[in-house]
């Protein structure tokens, strides 16, 4: 055993049960002097593998935008447009345009509210003015077909007797 009073003595060697002693740690810098510095891990070289700085997000990514492609531009979408005012003025010209307009959008994937106004309204256009022609022009030209054939006739246009020598002097013949 050592004797307190003895620094001078050695201590015997690590007797059964006796924990070791700890590594020493190094001593504090005086004031005004920096402490030693050690070098940061290097990082790896270029084409290593490397961990990633961050892990995945813990929520799932947000949706795919489907919005206009190219630009904001939709295929077909002016030329809907266009078929949409003119088939007012002209309706086979509107449902033939509205048509061509739908089918653009339709292969770009796209829905044409336009073109689909254009085709119905061209439609009913077209429609109309079928009856028109039928229930007007039609009854017309077959009493001037009448009188043409025999001058001295009388016909009935729109509910009204009428010479064939009137409907001749009116139609300048």
């Amino acid at each position: 055993m050592t004797d307190p009073n003895t620094p001078d003595a050695t201590p015997p060697a690590n007797q059964g049960g006796a924990q070791p002693t700890p590594p020493a740690q190094p001593a504090q810098p005086a004031y005004g002097e920096y402490a030693p510095t050690t070098q940061p891990p290097a990082a790896p070289a270029y084409g290593q593998n490397a961990a990633p700085a961050y892990s995945a997000p813990a929520y799932n990514a947000a949706p795919a935008y489907n919005g206009a492609a190219d630009g904001g531009t939709v295929p077909g979408k002016t030329l809907g447009i266009v078929a949409f005012v003119v088939s007012f003025f002209f309706g086979l010209l509107g449902l033939i345009l509205g048509i061509v307009a739908l089918v653009q959008s339709k292969k770009a994937g796209r829905g044409n509210g336009f073109a689909i106004a254009a085709i119905i309204i061209g439609a009913i256009s077209v429609v109309v003015g079928l009856i028109v022609t039928f229930a007007v022009i039609v009854p017309s030209l077959n009493a001037a077909t009448t009188c043409l054939n025999d001058p001295t006739a009388v016909v009935q246009v729109w509910g009204v007797d009428l010479s064939c020598q009137e409907v001749l002097e009116q139609s300048n013949r």
